[in-house]
């Protein structure tokens, strides 16, 4: 079972311990009554990883812990059927013992794009929301963060988080499972990441206030989502389907969410990327079963979403509390 306990007895001793008021009851609930159906085989498969002795971690330039080698051929040939059993992984990628995990998403492209624009992470607190499995936790402790947080309610996003720790053996990298809504008014985190999250809400300006509640005063929201060309008021509000995806809701122009970042009473906005995503950051891959973007376009006009909407364009903002 997976136990919060290590992660209570940090939290006690710093800046977050006031959490301490409501966290334990809400994990406690989630154990007893919100487990998935697979949850107990996933724990299983996470029990079965491979023990590797004390191996040498980068996560400055990616995501890698030890070597090929570290294992013969039969442990290695072990690791990948069981790191597999967490298919689909959207999120990486990761370099496990010579093991490569080609994950969907090349997600070090984002942050490429992202890293040289915020502030220096050293000593602080972040916090991730909706972080899927925890690619960029490993990222923002590579670049000096002091306690990294990150939040997803998706629960084999959570497995996939606890196999990697299982070899990087880093409790100053905690996910845990919960979503935005379930945060109180923390005010303690330095800088707060939310990147590919606000179009599934379907209220974004309450989504802001409750970033906006996670911060420190004059602390960093990093901010990323998909966007729509246009002027202050062009928001595209989708059909039923968004790029084959359901719950999407609101795609602004980068002008609207400057908008409401500052309607919020965020300061010092800036926009400091946009990108049309590319075939080759999110594509199909052994580590996935199912569809691609590839697949969520015209295939006559990869300049138009499958629907007939504008391609995925995702643009990276920057503001202050």
């Amino acid at each position: 079972m997976t136990s919060f306990s290590k992660f209570y007895q940090q939290i006690a001793t710093n800046r977050l311990s006031h959490w301490l008021n409501t966290l334990p009851a809400q994990l406690d609930h989630w154990q007893n009554n919100n487990l998935h159906g697979e949850f107990k085989h996933w724990q299983k498969t996470l029990d079965a990883l491979p023990k590797a002795q004390d191996s040498q971690v980068d996560l400055t330039n990616n995501v890698t812990v030890g070597s090929k080698g570290d294992f013969n051929n039969g442990e290695e040939k072990r690791l990948e059927n069981l790191m597999k059993k967490f298919k689909p992984w959207r999120k990486g990628p990761y370099h496990i013992h010579g093991l490569h995990i080609d994950t969907e998403w090349r997600s070090d492209f984002k942050w490429d794009r992202l890293a040289e624009h915020i502030g220096d992470l050293t000593n602080k607190y972040v916090l991730d929301i909706g972080c899927g499995s925890g690619y960029h936790l490993w990222r923002m402790r590579g670049a000096g963060a002091k306690f990294v947080v990150g939040i997803d309610p998706t629960q084999l996003f959570l497995m996939q988080f606890n196999a990697v720790q299982h070899f990087i053996q880093d409790r100053t990298v905690n996910l845990l499972p919960l979503g935005v809504e379930q945060l109180p008014e923390l005010e303690s985190f330095d800088t707060v990441f939310a990147m590919g999250v606000l179009y599934h809400r379907r209220s974004p300006i309450d989504f802001l206030y409750q970033l906006k509640a996670q911060l420190v005063k004059d602390g960093e929201l990093v901010l990323e989502t998909l966007i729509v060309d246009g002027d202050e008021n062009t928001v595209l509000v989708p059909g039923e389907r968004y790029a084959k995806m359901r719950n999407v809701w609101f795609l602004p122009s980068a002008k609207a969410m400057c908008a409401w970042l500052e309607r919020c009473g965020f300061n010092n906005i800036r926009v400091v990327n946009t990108d049309i995503t590319a075939l080759d950051e999110q594509r199909k891959t052994d580590w996935i079963d199912t569809e691609s973007l590839s697949d969520f376009l015209d295939p006559k006009d990869n300049s138009k979403t499958i629907e007939g909407y504008p391609a995925p364009q995702r643009a990276i903002f920057i503001a202050n509390k």
